[in-house]
């Protein structure tokens, strides 16, 4: 084994010069400010194996744009070891900064030509550092078949590339254990400042071939020769190590796994393996039932059945063989013992051997018609309700009590037992006569109260208001709702994280609810628009969509729940740009404000965001339950903080932050257009006293003129 050891030493030394002499070098393009790099066709001593190969880099702003430009030569560097093509090596790419950014899937292009012009054609995010958030984007995406990975039973190694300069913003410890698990080989490749055990807690074990830290980007091409023996697929490890695999063994660069076929499953240690279900792997010629065993199987027999001698067949246990049970009429076998039975119509005695007879109608020589009971001596006949038995004592005839015609009812009638008895219709009740029928619109008969409307129900009567009003507590006058006046355009921004869990998202709902039931939701009051927010945001419904507050009501009560992570900034960007559009219902003119809801800390930055909505003139209120960080609601609120920031410790206790934002709305009621009612109200005003000046002389010019009149006529 130690000379066996030397010899790969000294083959990867021996690589690692052939590569060094060979390896293309980058060369500038002329026209574009960009590199490429020339490839000539390179004699590679060793096979490629096949792989499924995704790159994970970091492009965030802490690289500068001529480091970028060497990360893009490590790439098409190490892409001359491998062999791209559908049925080769699949390459895909994805750079994150704050956000994740896929430039191109495993099934994107067939070549590697494509592939370098790709990389080459790359931009610089220059954002922030999310590198958790690209790891779960890698396993949940990436490395689907949709993308282009090969099913898993094909056995291609999954191979992920996370190249990074710095310490992440989020974490990554969780998310890179799932995706190991999943059975992604991660390569974690530093530069410059990264922490050691932040590339450990990414990359596979063991760490000394997975994870691999250069001093700054100039230094990163001296891991191409690294790279070499794991990409190029020099040697199968599993023909070169001693695996101890049971089943199969799947090599992959740098490493080795143990799998089992199908039907079984890998045990602890890694190498043997166990049948799931020994029985449907075997030919156990089992008769009745095959059962597992920790070591094998074994056949056994249904209740009252006997395994015979051969392990395999069974027989029927029957205990009344011998012929002693004593039963007088008939006998069955148990599961412990022959027990007696009686024929219908008998039951068994105490003795539990005889029987007596207690249904003189089961022989079904009674001939009843319709039904028939057990009398002390006899079987009897009876007849069903509305019927009478006839004279011969089997038959039966109808009793109907409105044959005759002389029930009087005004609109309909049945027969009962003793008598014919009025009915009336839907709608109507029948009157203390007994035949005639009245109307069952309470409304009309009673003094109702109510201020609007009176609706008719079956027993009797509630009260509605019109569009635009409430109904008040006396359940009769209406009002308009608390914030009636007040037009507005309402986006609510709500978290739903994992973190918050189905019951306490219900919890949300309905708070959003309660704030809906303070407007005048109508086309010319207030509109409300919702989005939800995890690791991706969502557009429940947009401002233009409803009109009411109960269609509104609806469509939050449908709300599904999203459950990953929570992107605060994201939310604010798309309520931003999209949510105060013309296209999403937004109006001109009309006061703008949203209302935020978070219950932790967000994975990416809310203040840039938040900023320009403010600035844009949105009235942004934060609200924040449980673990919610002061900072970030601080960041996220309209001035003052005290009138837009409210906090509660558990999610029982939002009712405290509705009745304050209540409160806050309604008492800051926006309206744009005050200052034009006073000049309104005084131009009419203005007016009314010009018209009563004219009013006044008219009534004076009057005046003169019959006195004048009253003269004239005294004098004649």
């Amino acid at each position: 084994m130690r000379s066996l050891a030397l010899c790969l030493f000294f083959l990867l030394c021996c690589n690692a010069v052939r590569l060094d002499r060979r390896r293309p070098r980058p060369i500038a393009a002329r026209g574009r400010n960009e590199t490429t790099v020339q490839t000539k066709p390179v004699e590679n001593p060793c096979k490629a194996m096949p792989l499924d190969f995704v790159f994970v880099i970091d492009s965030s702003r802490s690289i500068r744009p001529n480091d970028y430009e060497k990360v893009k030569a490590f790439i098409v560097d190490l892409l001359q070891f491998l062999k791209v093509g559908p049925d080769a090596t699949r390459v895909g790419l994805l750079q994150y900064g704050s956000v994740v950014q896929p430039e191109f899937s495993l099934n994107t292009y067939t070549t590697k030509a494509e592939v370098e012009q790709a990389v080459g054609s790359m931009e610089h995010l220059a954002t922030g550092t999310m590198t958790g958030l690209a790891i779960q984007y890698t396993m949940e995406t990436a490395f689907t078949e949709e993308e282009g990975a090969r099913p898993a039973d094909l056995l291609i190694p999954r191979i992920a590339m996370v190249v990074t300069d710095g310490r992440p913003q989020d974490t990554v410890e969780e998310i890179a254990a799932q995706a190991r698990q999943a059975g992604i080989q991660i390569f974690a490749v530093g530069v410059g400042r990264v922490d050691m055990n932040t590339l450990k807690a990414i990359g596979s074990e063991p760490h000394s071939e997975h994870v691999h830290l250069v001093a700054n980007f100039s230094q990163i091409e001296t891991l191409i020769s690294v790279f070499q023996s794991k990409l190029c697929g020099g040697s199968e490890m599993c023909e070169v190590v001693d695996h101890q695999c049971q089943q199969i063994c799947v090599s992959s660069p740098a490493s080795y796994r143990c799998k089992c076929r199908k039907g079984f499953t890998l045990n602890p240690d890694g190498k043997t393996c166990t049948a799931e279900d020994m029985c449907a792997v075997v030919d156990h010629g089992c008769e009745h039932i095959c059962a597992n065993l920790p070591d094998g199987y074994e056949c056994r027999c249904h209740p009252e059945y006997q395994l015979n001698v051969d392990l395999k067949t069974c027989d029927k246990i029957d205990r009344c063989a011998d012929g002693t049970h004593g039963c007088e009429q008939e006998f069955t076998n148990t599961e412990d013992a022959c027990v007696c039975k009686c024929r219908k119509g008998y039951t068994l005695r105490a003795d539990g051997k005889t029987c007596k007879k207690v249904d003189r109608c089961a022989d079904g020589a009674h001939g009843c018609e319709q039904e028939f009971t057990n009398a002390e001596d006899a079987c009897v006949c009876k007849c069903r309700k509305g019927y009478t038995l006839r004279a011969d004592g089997k038959t039966c005839k109808k009793t109907d009590h409105c044959a005759d015609g002389k029930h009087g009812c005004e609109q309909e009638f049945m027969s009962t037992d003793d008598s014919c008895v009025c009915k009336c219709r839907n709608g109507f009740s029948l009157r203390p006569d007994g035949r005639t029928c009245q109307s069952l619109d309470v409304c009309q008969t009673v003094d109702h109260g109510c201020e609007h409307q009176c609706v008719s129900t079956v027993d009797s009567y509630i009260c509605r208001c019109f569009d635009g009003f409430m109904l008040a507590e006396d359940g009769k006058s209406c009002k308009k709702p608390e914030c009636g006046d007040g037009v507005m355009d309402l986006i609510f921004v709500i978290d739903g994280s994992k973190s918050l869990g189905p019951a306490n998202f219900e919890l949300v709902k309905r708070f959003v609810n309660s704030i809906v039931d303070l407007l005048d939701i109508s086309r010319t009051g207030a509109h409300v628009g919702l989005l939800q927010y995890s690791t991706k945001v969502r557009t429940e419904f947009t401002l233009g969509q409803y009109s009411t507050a109960h269609t509104v009501k609806q469509a939050v009560s449908r709300m599904q729940y999203m459950g990953r992570g929570s992107m605060t900034g994201s939310a604010l960007r798309h309520m931003f740009e999209s949510s105060f559009s013309a296209k999403e219902g937004a109006r001109p003119n009309v006061p703008r404000v949203s209302v935020v809801f978070t219950d932790g800390r967000s994975q990416d930055d809310v203040s840039e965001w938040a900023d320009k909505a403010k600035n844009s003139g949105v009235t942004l209120y934060a609200l924040g339950v449980g673990k919610a960080i002061e900072q970030e609601l601080r960041e996220i609120a309209s001035e003052p903080d005290e009138k837009h920031l409210y906090y509660a410790e558990d999610f029982e206790k939002m009712g405290e932050i509705t009745k304050k934002l209540k409160s806050r709305i309604c008492k800051d009621k926006p309206s744009g257009d005050n200052m034009c009612q006073c000049e309104n109200v005084i131009m009419f005003q203005n007016q009314v006293t010009e018209k009563l000046k004219k009013l006044v002389q008219n009534i004076e010019a009057m005046t003169k003129k019959l006195d004048t009149l009253e003269n004239q006529v005294v004098n004649k």
